[in-house]
């Protein structure tokens, strides 16, 4: 069988975009215990109080929303949510399109020039379009966004992957194993998918940065997970109408959303 490529050697940037992921994945991890607070508490007369560190006085870390919430449990609780949309979305679509990408490659025919020619019928809606279209229909549960997410990211996996298959199932390996009477089945995952391994990965840290932004990007909108369960989006749109007064509210937010895009960046860089 043919090496894989070492397509996710180690790198030191590679190695700061893991320890970034790791941090926040960990800290999700233990939201409950550092929280301090109930992420969806209302305290009326501590509302729009600054963060500790613009305010000595304060009892808030990263201060408190137009309802008094505590900010830095809902970004810790809003942390969750969107890392377990984005993990969930992003194992759907490396699996569907990882699945249809060899069985294109491998198989070809009347079945892979029909998943070719879905792909570029999908790829010309644009994404949000297709993903308002249906939220406003379904509804935005957690499971409904995991299926939007993920049924409208498989495209990029599946061309990469199909481009591959095609280029390796003609390689001498895989000629020897068909030579020697090895099933379809045994030539897909003995050795055609080890060889894919390195760019899969590459592929789904990729689309996991792009789809924690489009989650993102749903709840600025309001087609999120749906009110009071605390998400990364809603809270910066949330902060949007007080940027003037209360600044932390969409900085703390964002900034969470830029540091865990960057790490991710980072982590899937192939150079």
């Amino acid at each position: 069988m043919m090496r894989a490529p070492d397509r996710m050697r180690t790198t030191p940037a590679r190695l700061a975009g893991f320890a970034l992921v790791l941090a926040f994945v960990l800290v999700a991890l233990a939201a409950p215990l550092l929280a301090g607070r109930d992420p969806l508490a209302q305290e009326l007369a501590l509302r729009l109080r600054p963060p500790a560190l613009a305010d000595p006085h304060s009892n808030f870390p990263l201060g408190s929303d137009a309802l008094g919430r505590d900010l830095w449990s809902r970004l810790l609780y809003g942390m969750r949510t969107s890392l377990a949309i984005t993990a969930a979305s992003t194992v759907l679509a490396t699996m569907i399109g990882v699945a249809l990408g060899l069985l294109a490659g491998y198989r070809g025919g009347l079945a892979g020039t029909f998943i070719a020619r879905w792909a570029d019928i999908q790829q010309a809606i644009p994404y949000l379009i297709l993903a308002v279209a249906v939220v406003a229909v379904l509804g935005s549960t957690p499971a409904i966004l995991v299926l939007v997410l993920g049924l409208t990211s498989w495209i990029t996996f599946f061309r990469v992957i199909r481009a591959q298959t095609l280029s390796l199932r003609e390689s001498e390996f895989v000629l020897a194993a068909r030579a020697c009477g090895a099933r379809d089945a045994r030539i897909l995952f003995r050795h055609l998918l080890p060889n894919l391994a390195g760019t899969i990965a590459v592929l789904a840290t990729v689309l996991a940065t792009n789809i924690i932004v489009f989650e993102a990007a749903l709840g600025f909108l309001g087609l999120g997970v749906p009110p009071p369960a605390p998400s990364w989006g809603a809270l910066i749109a949330e902060g949007r109408e007080t940027i003037d007064t209360a600044w932390w509210l969409a900085v703390a937010p964002g900034g969470a959303l830029a540091l865990l895009t960057l790490g991710l960046v980072l982590l899937g860089d192939a150079e």
